[in-house]
């Protein structure tokens, strides 16, 4: 059987609170490492997650 095409990782807050997102990526379309900006429940506002790996 074939590998899948997506990976799972991890987007960790900046915010420093711990907080994370679960999602998927393609690494064959999007090389490099994902910075997103969304809703931090814990800061109670909008920060920048930046991807890291799921252990």
């Amino acid at each position: 059987m074939a590998k899948p095409a997506t990976i799972k990782i991890r987007l960790n807050s900046t915010a420093g609170t711990g907080f994370f997102y679960v999602t998927k990526k393609n690494p064959r379309n999007i090389t490099e490492k994902l910075v997103m900006r969304k809703y931090d429940p814990i800061a109670r506002k909008h920060v920048e997650f930046k991807e890291g790996k799921i252990k």
